[in-house]
């Protein structure tokens, strides 16, 4: 449980910034003062250093307990990725292998729809399905893998398909993107990631992306989705070629967009595994962010999105169990979900495994002093433990 009262923790940081750099204390009081602050300003604090760090993470937090209390949530869910054969094959990704690869899979329906009833036996209410843009696979199969699933199971939550697969989808189609999101939702779509985001900056984007759908596209599709009742996610990642300039443009895109549509239930910073990418290998990437590039990530998003976006996520599959537990003290208030299986990061060299317990993860949280709740996917609380 929090406890600092919150009068106290206002008194404790304005006396802190009476000994810092004014610009940064302006930031801090126009957060605090439940202001919006701005691209710019949003830069400086991924500038932070030394005391103000501290600061910065005090706020954070202190804007999460105002905004959702002291209860951590979590979904029991199972990530299937039916595809790793893609003709976009970006740098930064280690999971995806070039058409006709000998080491390329593709699963049948089948398969997908074992996986997805294996996970509601063990209590999942979600599956997350997302794959590599596979030129071999045509409309009807996005749309099979959904109502196959919904036809065995009718009350699970399908968490499926990025932008990058609905534009493709529907260029296979030759349908807009509006047309192709209402065959998807009609068979059985939920919601959807908002991964494929990257760096929402095109000049990034060529280069750690080039074959990726444009800012502009990525933008036009997660509207689009929204204003058909189907939620998403929001996603960064970092730690490779972007500034902090970059990140702040990021978010002040994603709070536009949520000032528009109110259609994301969370946002997920997701810091770039590096280990076995082409982007790092070739020199053009730096290897990863470090430890309190991670912490300002997360502090700067929840103070950034404080009046917009409620529910910010740690993953645990990116920077480990421990540090995400850490890190639920920098403003985060979501520990993700427990996976079952994990391909994408696991590629990359990411070493924290593929599935966590969820009596791994209540322990985690209640180790924090905080509340764990199993949630949906759209963060209707089914479960507190005590």
């Amino acid at each position: 449980m929090y406890k600092i009262p919150k009068e106290n923790v206002v008194y404790i940081v304005d006396n802190m910034l009476k000994h810092l750099d004014p610009k940064f204390s302006k930031i801090i009081d126009r957060a605090l003062s439940g202001k919006d602050i701005s691209v710019e300003d949003a830069a400086r604090l991924f500038e932070t250093k030394n005391m103000e760090i501290t600061v910065l993470n005090l706020v954070a937090d202190y804007l999460r307990w105002k905004s959702v209390g002291d209860i951590v949530t979590f979904v029991i869910n199972r990530n299937i990725n039916f595809t790793n054969e893609c003709i976009v094959n970006c740098p930064f990704c280690a999971y995806s292998k070039p058409v006709g690869d000998p080491e390329s899979y593709l699963l049948p329906i089948d398969e997908i729809v074992k996986k997805a009833i294996e996970a509601w036996r063990k209590g999942a209410t979600e599956v997350c399905i997302q794959g590599a843009i596979n030129p071999k696979i045509s409309p009807e199969y996005y749309l099979k893998i959904l109502r196959e699933i919904k036809k065995k199971l009718p009350n699970i939550h399908i968490h499926a398909f990025s932008p990058q697969e609905i534009h493709y989808f529907a260029t296979k189609a030759q349908v807009s993107y509006r047309e192709a999101l209402k065959m998807l939702k009609e068979a059985g779509l939920d919601s959807m990631p908002g991964t494929a985001a990257e760096i929402l900056d095109d000049e990034v984007r060529k280069i750690i992306a080039p074959r990726k759908i444009s800012v502009k596209t990525w933008v036009e599709i997660i509207k689009t989705a929204h204003k058909l009742g189907i939620p998403t996610t929001s996603t960064i990642m970092y730690g490779h070629v972007d500034t902090s300039y970059h990140k702040a443009k990021h978010l002040n895109i994603i709070r536009e967009i949520q000032k528009e549509t109110g259609g994301f239930t969370e946002f997920i910073p997701l810091s770039f595994i590096h280990y076995n990418t082409r982007l790092y290998k070739s020199g053009v990437a730096r290897p990863g962010a470090t430890g309190l590039e991670d912490l300002k990530m997360y502090a700067v998003s929840r103070i950034f999105f404080n009046n917009y976006i409620r529910n910010i996520q740690v993953s645990w599959v990116k920077l480990g169990p421990k540090y995400a537990q850490a890190l639920l003290n920098a403003g985060t208030n979501d520990f993700g979900g427990t996976l079952m299986e994990e391909n994408i990061s696991r590629s990359a060299g990411a070493p924290w495994g593929i599935n966590m317990p969820v009596k791994t993860i209540v322990k985690l949280i209640k180790d924090a002093g905080r509340i764990p709740a199993q949630r949906t996917t759209t963060y209707e609380i089914i479960k507190i433990y005590d």
